[in-house]
């Protein structure tokens, strides 16, 4: 593994777990995500994730969000995070590392015509007792930058 990826070597692996969703235009519901974070040699982080929505009981419902990007460490601490969306958004995310934690921001958002409004973002990730903890807070539809989404999430495999 190339020694830049050390920062964010705890992220490498396979992920599953549960998180809430929620938004003032949108009603709250639990859904169940998995994230698989790779690395082929070069020095940059693969992302993959896909989510479901959740009924009460911990069902499938439907599927959620998808996410494909990479993570690419820079000097002193700092990091970038791409990601592409299947719904017409591209997002840049800018920050920093610390051990076991990740802190970023939009730096650039961009949207296709047909993309829902959507503006800025903050992402934290932690690793807190073995598990990735994430959290993200979101600025769209008129809406200031506002809790969106958290989720704990098991290494598995």
């Amino acid at each position: 593994m190339p020694s830049e990826l050390a920062p964010l070597a705890w992220l490498i692996g396979r992920w599953e777990g549960a998180g809430v969703v929620g938004y003032p235009t949108i009603e709250s519901h639990n859904f169940g995500q998995e994230l698989e974070v790779s690395h082929d040699g070069r020095p940059f982080l693969r992302w993959e994730s896909r989510t479901w929505l959740l009924d009460e009981a911990g069902n499938k419902v439907r599927p959620g969000a998808t996410e494909l990007g990479f993570w690419r460490p820079l000097p002193d601490g700092e990091v970038e995070f791409l990601l592409t969306h299947p719904t017409g958004i591209v997002e840049m995310y800018f920050g920093s590392t610390s051990p076991a934690k990740i802190e970023v921001r939009t730096d650039s958002v961009v949207r296709s015509p047909h993309a829902k409004e959507y503006t800025a973002a903050h992402r934290l990730y932690g690793l807190v007792n073995s598990n990735l903890m994430w959290v993200m807070d979101m600025a769209a539809v008129g809406q200031p930058l506002t809790s969106h989404l958290s989720a704990e999430l098991k290494r598995v495999g």
